[in-house]
């Protein structure tokens, strides 16, 4: 029971920092801003800014990167495609989060963000992270969602020491992105409908990973060193191919939750993956009675 209190608490947390963290910054108390043009004309003293669902005048959205104390800033369904205008300016922001806006590719200067811990894009038309990721060293989260086009890893996610939140979402990858096994500080990690069928075995290379989650792919089967992450307390595979999981997951003595629901597998089966986890939470869909 302790187990699965801690997993519960471990995978919620994440999920709640993900929906939560535009609020955690600036000064206790400081005022969200929400029309532009009246932040432009103040510019000093701004910290948090929510301009989601305006229709920005193109002049006005220039001059966005004039508002140097801005730490948090969401943008929503603003009609834009391009970043702001100089937005390396806006060094103190530590939160970024854009959804369904069409932007096409990253700017050059988004590397002057060396601030950024959380950067969020939802709905864009961005096809690959630029290798100059790495310049964003303090980033803890990435989540990339909704492009429904294919998404490039750089090989540089490997010089993102504080990296702990990944979650890429309808996003095509085919096969696990093998840099995510190059970023030792992973602790959460989300791809689902990502069209990934093949998992590479380096699961080693990622000791502090406490949450894995791989549903609604084609995954047909799991690395038998899946257990070298000694750390994983929860494992979501729902909405796969798989039928069977390597032996080697009864070495897994943290694993609290274990989701299967939604994958081929037996009854016969799950009560022996029960027998190997008597620790450990399975959760699975029971067969359908045959229709006389």
């Amino acid at each position: 029971m302790k187990k699965l209190l801690l997993s519960s608490f471990v995978f919620s947390s994440f999920v709640l920092t993900s929906q939560n963290e535009f609020d955690k910054y600036g000064p206790l108390g400081s005022r969200v801003y929400t029309d532009l043009k009246e932040a432009i004309k103040i510019e000093v003293g701004i910290y948090k800014m929510d301009i989601s669902y305006k229709k920005l005048d193109p002049k006005v959205y220039e001059k966005l990167s004039t508002i140097k104390d801005l730490q948090a800033l969401k943008m929503s369904g603003n009609e834009v495609t391009d970043f702001p205008k100089n937005m390396g300016n806006l060094y103190n922001l530590v939160y970024f989060a854009s959804y369904n806006n069409a932007f096409t590719v990253f700017p050059p200067d988004f590397k002057n963000l060396i601030n950024l811990t959380h950067l969020e894009l939802s709905h864009t038309k961005i096809d690959s992270i630029p290798a100059a990721i790495a310049y964003n060293s303090k980033l803890k989260s990435i989540k990339f969602t909704d492009t429904d086009d294919t998404l490039k890893l750089p090989v540089t996610l490997k010089y993102l020491k504080t990296l702990e939140d990944f979650q890429i979402e309808n996003c095509i990858m085919d096969s696990f992105p093998k840099q995510l096994f190059k970023v030792p500080s992973l602790k959460f990690l989300y791809l689902s409908k990502t069209n990934t069928h093949f998992l590479s075995g380096h699961f080693e290379r990622l000791p502090n990973l406490e949450v894995l989650i791989l549903e609604s792919n084609p995954i047909s089967s799991i690395p038998a060193n899946i257990y070298l992450a000694k750390k994983l307390r929860v494992i979501s595979l729902r909405n796969n191919q798989i039928s069977k999981l390597p032996d080697t997951i009864s070495q897994m003595e943290n694993l609290a939750l274990l989701d299967l629901r939604g994958n081929p597998m037996t009854k016969d089966y799950i009560d022996e993956l029960k027998a190997m986890l008597p620790g450990c939470e399975v959760k699975f869909d029971l067969p359908k009675p045959n229709k006389q």
